[in-house]
């Protein structure tokens, strides 16, 4: 498998954020309805054994990571003088990818908040849309079903640009099939509120095939002893070290998209998931793993009652990374 790296300029406001397994089930609908359902339905297959066709990352800020989840004492302790405010540490989310070569307990202090990977000092904005629905008896709004309501919506820079980070295997998908989607997503938009006019992206400059590894953000295999994930995974029973690996849980409550909307069940069963910056300390790392997690429902497992064959990713892509190791007292 090969990781791809897109460039995304966001078009609109965006009902939904653009996690990872988010896109990846807009992907899927896209694919059917360009391929086909019985080339998805290849495509998916043996998902849930470990053989993802496509690996979707969470858009990141351009030339960006998540600043790994770990105990703030790992990071380098500051003199009492210059001990920076809890508070806008709090807010330090994203590590330029040329960092990643500076030892680890220096990344919080290189990291950047959201304002800070802006082209100015607002990167998204999030507004309330108010929303009427109209009683066709009384051609006014009303109580119950009729009554308004404000939904959120996020707004971006229109500077701003993205990375979406693919580990495909492109001997089951091609690059041109996964891209030629990808801008069928765009123009279609993402996410809630489509029909509406939210979620539309478009894909600037070329496709890279540099997965942050060439910018020398991993280690050699001699010091690298960790996975950064860079969307939502489902770790569990992986074998991962339950004390050396550190992430922050976030409970997906799934709707199906597209057509299955209409399914009378749009709700899926709740999913735990690691959130993106999560890191995980296996027994024997591969520095050229390119993934981590598992494929989550199928009919064995369903996620989803109307549709049993419904899968949720629970893989994430990954960069070797290297961690102090701790000593013990």
């Amino acid at each position: 498998m090969q990781t791809y790296r897109f460039t995304l300029r966001p078009l609109a406001a965006f009902g939904t954020p653009l996690a990872g397994d988010t896109l990846f089930g807009q992907l899927c609908w896209t694919l059917r309805h360009q391929l086909g359902n019985a080339r998805l339905i290849e495509l998916l297959h043996d998902y849930t054994r470990g053989q993802p066709f496509a690996v979707l990352s969470d858009a990141l800020p351009a030339g960006h990571v998540p600043l790994p989840n770990v105990p703030s004492d790992t990071w380098q302790k500051s003199t009492a003088s210059d001990a920076p405010d809890r508070k806008a540490l709090k807010k330090k989310k994203w590590l330029s990818a040329i960092n990643l070569t500076k030892p680890f307990v220096q990344w919080q202090g290189l990291a950047k908040s959201d304002a800070e990977v802006a082209p100015n000092s607002a990167s998204q904005i999030e507004r309330a849309q108010p929303h009427n629905t109209i009683n066709r008896q009384t051609g006014t709004t009303g109580e119950g079903q009729f009554a308004p309501y404000a939904m959120p919506q996020i707004w971006f820079h229109p500077a701003m640009l993205f990375d979406l980070m693919v580990v495909l295997d492109d001997a089951r998908l091609s690059l041109t099939e996964l891209t030629a989607a990808l801008v069928a997503m765009g123009q279609t938009g993402f996410g809630r509120d489509a029909s509406i006019g939210l979620g539309k992206f478009e894909l600037v400059g070329d496709v890279s095939t540099n997965s942050l590894r060439g910018e020398g953000a991993a280690p050699t295999n001699n010091t690298a002893n960790s996975y950064l994930t860079l969307g939502p995974c489902a770790p569990q029973g992986l074998g991962f070290c339950p004390v050396r690996s550190f992430y922050q849980v976030a409970t997906r409550f799934g709707r199906h998209g597209d057509a299955a909307v209409q399914s009378g069940q749009p709700f899926k069963r709740p999913v735990l998931l690691a959130k993106a910056g999560a890191v995980f300390w296996p027994e024997t790392l591969d520095a050229s793993c390119q993934f981590i997690g598992q494929g989550l429902g199928g009919p064995a497992n369903p996620v989803s009652l109307a549709m049993p064959e419904t899968v949720q990713q629970g893989y994430a892509p990954v960069i070797a990374i290297a961690r102090p190791v701790e000593t013990s007292a």
